[in-house]
């Protein structure tokens, strides 16, 4: 049983790894196919709820992995320099890009810590599920055909991103608290609106999603006592699929930024109205 156990947790990082930074809900996915598999009989609700997060940050650890040299540049000039004439290098320093990220973050959180138990219990079923991805995907395809081939005044690296498109990003972030509606698709979309192109908007909703999935993991495992709190089984179970989701997620991402470049993101909205499909009957036969 133990065995069995650990192979539904690989399989359940394998989704998360592919679905995690698509702009298609990778806790619907969870839910969905965690529910097929039985992955949640005989245990714990607590331990459910932090595993799925968890094994989020699984996949959100491939981006450190893939972009670690733009990383630890950010690291290296993270002190901006000042020289004799008064000139600063602040614009260029890592303190500056980490303070974009930062502010990005700022209205998911003050949105998400008080509201979130609300939304579980009130908005997590399958016609709000279903519902959101659907208005996602029209939204995606909607902004997408407004923004997306707009020449004039498009920021094309993260790096450049000011603190005004980051609020901008951060506020269309906050859209993803909705059951189904995708951080990822939420980030992207907010990211055309504030005139980041596409490469750049899916990158810096990577970059995003570092300090938003270590938060909400640590809330999490608060929440459930941490680590020392879960049996042998549940603490073999998180680690396969954190693994899991890492490596595969590695792949995606390579492969997701590969197709940005040349092509559109309306199938995966055409997903999204499949999959709401699915969600609407798996909550008939109350699969979920």
């Amino acid at each position: 049983m133990e065995i069995l156990f650990i192979l539904k947790a690989a399989l359940l990082g394998i989704v998360e790894g592919l679905t995690e930074f698509l702009p298609v809900s990778s806790t619907g996915h969870l839910v969905i196919f965690g529910e097929i598999i039985k992955f949640n009989n005989g245990v714990r609700q607590e331990f459910i709820d932090m595993f799925n997060m968890v094994i989020q940050l699984g996949a959100i650890l491939s981006v450190i992995v893939i972009y670690w040299d733009k990383i630890w540049n950010t690291i290296k000039t993270f002190i901006p320099n000042v020289n004799i004439c008064g000139n600063s290098t602040y614009k260029e320093s890592g303190l500056h890009f980490w303070s974009i990220i930062a502010l990005a973050c700022i209205p998911g959180a003050a949105l998400v810590l008080p509201f979130d138990d609300w939304v579980e219990k009130n908005l997590f079923n399958s016609r709000v599920v279903a519902l959101t991805l659907v208005l996602g995907g029209i939204a995606m395809i909607v902004f997408e055909k407004k923004y997306r081939d707009l020449k004039n005044n498009r920021t094309n690296s993260i790096f450049e991103v000011t603190y005004k498109q980051a609020l901008i990003i951060g506020i269309f972030q906050c859209l993803s608290i909705v059951p189904g509606m995708s951080r990822s698709a939420s980030t992207i979309i907010g990211a055309w609106v504030a005139g980041l192109s596409t490469v750049a908007a899916a990158e810096f909703s990577f970059f995003l999603a570092i300090p938003v999935m270590f938060g909400m993991t640590t809330i999490k495992l608060f929440g459930i006592g941490g680590l020392t709190a879960l049996t042998t089984s549940e603490l073999l179970a998180l680690g396969t699929a954190f693994l899991v989701a890492f490596i595969v997620a590695i792949i995606v991402i390579d492969k997701f930024i590969g197709y940005l470049k040349k092509n559109s993101m309306k199938p995966f909205a055409i997903y999204r109205f499949c999959f709401a499909i699915v969600v609407l009957i798996s909550g008939f036969f109350n699969i979920i």
